[in-house]
């Protein structure tokens, strides 16, 4: 993680994948869970790496988690509660990043799910928080996608339409700089709720094509006509 000093969150704020992984995920469970959150460190883990809800899933190791918890305990991104046995950890993004609470909650399910549009962010964060309509969505979207360098420049981008979609997607800038190209072949392959994406269902219709032609000329065969 590259920072600028503690009394400057704001300013300049680079995650690794891990960092904004363990980040989204303290920051999901701290509305979803909280009689468990705080999270203890195999709490966490095992909400890293979920299967559902996660683009992409991963495989972390306790070890993985520790040292992403360290790297944003030591820029204030995350906290330690000591008070127990076992040490628990919870987020303090809101005020490290400078965003309000809506901002928060986009960004936090744009790191755990990746590229969405405002549309599927506005149903994914109806256990977070509430938005009155998609507008709304797209009010704080262009707030982060226009928020001025003072402030660390924007922490969103919205991508371009890829073949097939109706609406564009939008991703986080988190971990600095997106590959377009990449999220525009991922969206082809597959859509932003995990449902097939254009090339997919292309490749579903062919196979069935050919299935059809294989039992029209088995049938023909059998009847001794002409295909």
């Amino acid at each position: 993680m590259t920072l600028t000093p503690a009394t400057s969150l704001t300013l300049t704020l680079t995650l690794n994948p891990i960092e904004a992984r363990v980040l989204g995920t303290l920051m999901e469970k701290a509305r979803t869970v909280p009689d468990s959150y705080p999270l203890s460190l195999n709490s966490l883990m095992l909400g890293c790496n979920q299967k559902s809800s996660r683009d992409p899933v991963m495989e972390l190791s306790e070890a993985d988690v520790a040292s992403a918890l360290d790297s944003l305990m030591a820029t204030g991104l995350v906290r330690a509660n000591a008070t127990g046995r076992v040490a628990r950890y919870e987020h303090n993004f809101q005020r490290g990043a400078g965003v309000p609470e809506q901002s928060a909650v986009l960004l936090g399910l744009l790191m755990l799910r990746g590229p969405q549009t405002a549309a599927e962010l506005r149903l994914n964060t109806e256990r977070w928080y509430k938005f009155a309509d998609i507008s709304s969505v797209e009010g704080f979207l262009e707030e982060l996608q226009d928020r001025s360098p003072d402030k660390g420049g924007p922490l969103v981008i919205k991508l371009a339409r890829t073949p097939g979609a109706r609406e564009q997607r939008w991703a986080h800038l988190l971990c600095g700089p997106v590959d377009e190209a990449q999220f525009a072949q991922s969206g082809v392959a597959r859509g932003a709720d995990g449902s097939p994406g254009t090339l997919a269902r292309i490749e579903q219709l062919e196979a069935e094509v050919a299935q059809l032609k294989a039992t029209v000329l088995m049938l023909c065969t059998e009847l001794g006509v002409s295909a």
